[in-house]
């Protein structure tokens, strides 16, 4: 195995060291090491099996891709065809550092009581997150603010990137309408380097009084606005030349990324902007998946994964955008334009 590390993601790793021996002592105990190492093993074949739920099995096999002890193929949309091999030794490895009793080892010693030392019955579905846990999808206005505040402490790698392109993504644009934009932080931030934008957050009705704080507080709440909707029951709102998904479509399955896409390009105007931005899967960012993945094995409703850029500039071309590029920064970003005829 030859893994390179940059500092961020060798910190992320260490700091969810006793995650990762949790899921490696899971694997060894339940015998998915012995079964991945002869390889290619399939996700479907391997959930059957063990009885295992396969989205949750999904999740648990990308925490060791993330370690980079475990290589994935994936020819479609269909997770199940999702075919898995270990690297060469791994299973040994595993047994030499933790020991066949590793799993009853110094159990008190972590604070994730709800999944620690209990993902084996977690991929089986006897336990899993509760909606006190991780209520997804937000299924009061309580959990749907509370989620929008949390990811808006997570933006900086995005704005950084934002702000380093603001004089190509934004000087010829004049609406910008940023889907499921959260409390307005990112629309806010781009406006500081945009004079001559108005920007409007599409969100659940219930992250109006959000954006209005945002808005109290920023340099510009004459630009900043609200409009309030569910893109799932009804069409994008018209009228914008620009057109943002942060941090959106990785939160569901393929189709329904397909679908938003498409639903932005119906309401973009003529030669619009669409702008996507997402942590990408990379070997150097799998590590920072950990935690994320770890996270999500007890949880049926959120798909949330990490997709390579691929996906996303092969589905911008297939729905019909053009002028599809990758912008470099802390955050990738993947624009592309509606054609102007």
């Amino acid at each position: 195995m030859n893994v390179t590390l940059s500092p961020r993601a060798l910190m992320s790793l260490l700091a969810n060291g006793p995650k990762a021996m949790d899921v490696l002592e899971t694997a060894l105990t339940l015998g998915l090491l012995d079964a991945l190492e002869p390889g290619p093993a399939r996700l479907g074949d391997l959930a059957e099996r063990f009885g295992f739920r396969p989205l949750r099995l999904y999740k648990f096999l990308d925490c060791l891709e993330s370690l980079g002890v475990v290589t994935r193929e994936e020819p479609d949309d269909d997770i199940a065809a999702a075919r898995y091999r270990a690297e060469p030794g791994l299973r040994d490895a595993v047994a030499a550092v933790v020991g066949p009793d590793a799993v009853e080892r110094d159990r008190d010693r972590y604070p994730w009581r709800v999944l620690h030392g209990r993902l084996a019955e977690s991929l089986r579905g006897e336990v899993g997150m509760t909606d006190e846990d991780f209520a997804w999808p937000p299924r009061t206005d309580e959990q749907t603010a509370a989620f929008e505040r949390s990811m808006a402490v997570g933006l900086g790698p995005v704005l950084e990137t934002l702000h380093r392109h603001a004089d190509r993504l934004w000087a010829d644009r004049r609406r910008l309408l940023d889907v499921g934009g959260g409390d307005g932080t990112l629309a806010a931030r781009v406006l500081d380097d945009a004079p001559h934008l108005r920007a409007d957050v599409f969100n659940l009705p219930a992250v109006a009084p959000l954006v209005a704080d945002t808005r109290q507080r920023c340099g510009h709440p004459e630009r900043l606005g609200f409009v309030g909707g569910d893109f799932f029951a009804e069409p994008l709102p018209t009228g914008y030349d620009a057109l943002a998904f942060v941090r959106v479509l990785h939160d569901w399955p393929n189709d329904v990324a397909r679908r938003l896409v498409e639903a932005a390009y119906r309401a973009l105007e003529p030669g619009g902007l669409l702008l996507i931005g997402e942590e990408f899967r990379t070997p150097d960012r799998l590590a920072m998946q950990f935690f994320w993945s770890y996270f999500l094995i007890g949880v049926d409703t959120c798909v949330s994964r990490l997709r390579e850029v691929e996906f996303y500039t092969g589905l911008l071309k297939e729905v019909g955008f053009e002028r599809v590029a990758v912008l470099p920064g802390g955050w990738e970003l993947v624009t592309a334009y509606k054609p102007a005829g």
